[in-house]
């Protein structure tokens, strides 16, 4: 069993808000992966399903994000997972908006959901971060988590983010334990969000040869004629 939670804080009024990725992001790989019905359970909504092979419960702590761990560390005790098969998916202020990044342990950087699940269940757990952007001022900060996703954002980066997220997961709950390629998962989310530039069209070929035209250069010996006005 895998545990992947999304954090957030519950009822209609927070759903929308950026401080909820996490669970919006847990909604979409439910749906896309045909899981079974939201029921309550761990202090929370779980939903169970298939991905890659493993058996995956999902969760969505209603707890409120600052006692997240309540929920987490029920779920975990119950199941006797190691912290490395729990995967946490949650906003994250110092990523530029629709980046993400993945990583196994680490600090809590200031966030209270990742506060509240490190003294329940230790450091060890999987940490899906999905970028929201900074305002720019501390002072800021609490109103920009909880002030609903704008629908130029929706449109630009948001529904592509959590799309990709839920393709993709697959490549990143294969493997054991810290043996995952988290790199990958990465990859094909951030390509998915920001599609790299076409390539640039071959030049045409020379029908005459099969190969490309080569660049004009001046005879040897000559130097470029400039034109000059008198």
């Amino acid at each position: 069993m895998l545990l992947l939670a999304g954090l957030g804080n519950p009822g209609p009024g927070h759903a929308n808000q950026r401080h909820n990725i996490g669970f919006m992001a847990v909604d979409e790989i439910v749906r896309r992966h045909g899981f079974g019905p939201w029921r309550a359970r761990f202090q929370g909504l779980a939903s169970e399903g298939l991905i890659a092979g493993h058996k995956v419960l999902a969760l969505k702590p209603l707890t409120y994000m600052n006692n997240s761990g309540h929920s987490i560390g029920e779920a975990v005790r119950f199941f006797k997972l190691p912290p490395q098969d729990v995967f946490i998916v949650h906003d994250e202020l110092d990523l530029k908006p629709g980046k993400i990044k993945v990583k196994l342990g680490g600090g809590h950087g200031g966030h209270n959901g990742l506060r509240s699940i490190d003294a329940a269940i230790g450091k060890e757990y999987w940490r899906i971060r999905l970028g929201i952007g900074h305002p720019g001022d501390k002072d800021k900060v609490l109103a920009w988590v909880l002030n609903d996703f704008a629908k130029a954002e929706q449109k630009a980066w948001l529904v592509p983010l959590l799309d990709a997220v839920a393709a993709h997961i697959d490549i990143l709950l294969q493997g054991e334990g810290p043996g995952r390629d988290e790199g990958h998962f990465m990859s094909k989310v951030t390509h998915a969000v920001f599609p790299p530039p076409p390539k640039a069209p071959p030049k045409p070929k020379n029908p005459e040869t099969g190969t490309a035209p080569a660049a004009e250069t001046p005879e040897a010996g000559h130097a470029p004629t400039l034109e000059t006005k008198d």
